[in-house]
């Protein structure tokens, strides 16, 4: 107990953590309520220094905890032209490790399981052996090579391009959101330059900058699409829908690395709002619409600017969710449960590795997790079991409303209509109906169900974007917690897919 930070460096022991930034200005924060008065011998009074740490706000400790690897990788703008090729180059190399990983593992096991010797004690001399070691060295060549290429690409990118920063074409924009979603905190974690940081755009498409006053409206994307998806090809998107009803209303598009944790991406779309209020002060009213994971993160992102009690949360009128696994996502479950089964069976379960690349967006989809205490206290990449989630509740004075969509053009009322929901949600999970403890009470008049219209077009729907526009047009006025839940269907006897 030499030094006085003892306290301090039993609670934190991230080596790689202490050269970031964030880590530093953390760390300070972190001191004041640790480091002891320096007047005062640090083994006399030991019942009045543990009387200190008792009075520490835990809530604030946890806080400080995680803004300190809240980074969005090495972009703070959009991702260029430059940026995607220096991505892809560690990204081939990143792919080649990961598969020397897999191969080694199923190798391993098949030579040390029909010995009898696929134990921790044998498994720690492989590591060590002459095949292991060989594994180790293609692993460290490529990863070497990778970093080299990379590198280069981005000195030439600092030297030459700087003065002419060409943007992403729409269509590798959208391949790069996908990359995102499907390993986005692997990316942040390579610093890899695909990763893509959280930003506004305006209806036209570019960063949001110009100065913003009345009232707002924030689309919100799902998975793997980005800001680009709420375009509709005949031009009568969402967005220009609530435009055109709403002319005083400037709506803007969220665009995020939906491979991260929902819970990250709830604090930072937090702080972004704060940002956005502290800079434009006049915006009146702030409307927020998440399509799938957008949802969530809209969630998140109230939950947390309730409880850090920020000013931009007074200004949010209505939050309407598209299709939002509240309760989890039947697909992500399906998928965790294979792995479960390969993961038991001989020679076979070294491929539950390749489970284990999915993104950590994706498995928060698993029980719609939206909160840090459901995955941090976890070794590895998992979350908690349903039934021990911790529950958000929604806040107070927002009007809320959530739309749920199933495949069958009719409504036919039965325990697998809901459970195929829209292929992807099943209705119950979209309209946040759970247990006592779970459920999101939102009044049966603010729900909506669509039938014949799948999880993707959702945000295309005619009738989808006629029931928000409406919604968003009412504004709160109308007393629709007295009304029935709203069912709609097709047209036409033709399903929408």
């Amino acid at each position: 107990m030499s030094s006085p930070n003892v306290f301090y460096n039993d609670g934190v022991s991230d080596s790689d953590a202490q050269n970031d930034s964030s880590y530093t200005r953390t760390h300070h924060e972190l001191d004041a309520h640790f480091v002891p008065d320096a007047s005062v011998p640090l083994h006399s009074h030991l019942y009045e220094q543990i009387d200190q740490l008792e009075a520490i706000d835990m809530d604030e400790l946890v806080k400080l905890l995680a803004d300190s690897d809240d980074s969005d990788g090495i972009n703070k703008t959009p991702v260029s032209l430059a940026d995607f090729f220096e991505g892809l180059a560690q990204l081939a190399t990143m792919g080649v490790v990961e598969i020397t990983e897999i191969v080694e593992a199923i190798h391993r096991e098949v030579i040390l399981r029909p010995l009898g010797r696929f134990n921790d004690k044998h498994l720690n001399k492989w590591s060590r052996g002459f095949t292991g070691r060989i594994y180790g060295t293609i692993r460290h060549v490529m990863q070497m090579v990778g970093n080299n290429l990379a590198s280069v690409l981005r000195i030439y990118k600092n030297l030459i391009l700087q003065k002419s920063v060409q943007p992403l074409p729409d269509s590798l924009k959208k391949l790069v959101n996908v990359l995102n979603g499907v390993m986005g905190d692997h990316l942040v974690n390579n610093q890899n330059a695909l990763a893509i940081p959280m930003m506004l755009y305006t209806q036209d498409g570019k960063p949001q900058s110009e100065v913003l006053s009345g009232r707002i409206a924030i689309l919100c994307h799902g998975l793997c699409m980005s800001h680009l998806s709420w375009q509709a090809q005949a031009g009568n998107d969402l967005g220009e829908a609530i435009h055109v009803s709403q002319p005083d209303t400037t709506v803007l598009y969220l665009d995020y690395n939906t491979g991260r944790r929902i819970s990250r991406s709830g604090r930072k779309f937090s702080q972004l709002l704060q940002a956005l209020v502290d800079d434009n002060p006049n915006i009146s009213q702030i409307d927020l619409v998440g399509h799938s994971m957008g949802g969530l993160v809209s969630r998140s992102a109230l939950f947390y600017g309730e409880q850090d009690r920020l000013d931009w949360i007074k200004r949010v009128g209505n939050l309407i969710t598209l299709g939002s696994p509240h309760h989890g996502a039947v697909l992500e479950r399906i998928g965790n449960y294979v792995q479960d089964i390969i993961a038991k069976l001989p020679f076979a379960g070294s491929l539950a590795k390749l489970g284990d690349m999915r993104s950590a967006g994706i498995i928060d989809l698993r029980h719609g997790s939206i909160r840090d205490a459901d995955w941090k206290a976890l070794e590895g990449r998992s979350v908690l079991p349903q039934d021990f989630r911790h529950p958000a509740r929604l806040p107070s004075g927002i009007k809320t409303y959530f739309v749920a969509s199933a495949l069958l053009e009719t409504h036919y009322d039965s325990k697998v209509t809901d459970l195929l929901g829209d292929s992807l949600v099943s209705v119950a999970s979209a309209l946040g109906e759970d247990d006592a403890e779970h459920a999101l009470f939102v009044p049966d008049g603010h729900k909506a169900v669509f039938y014949g219209v799948n999880h993707m077009n959702l945000i295309h729907s005619r009738r989808v974007r006629e029931q928000v526009v409406e919604w968003l047009l009412d504004n709160g006025r109308s007393d629709y917690a007295g009304r029935p839940r709203i069912h709609s269907y097709p047209r036409s006897l033709d399903v929408a897919v």
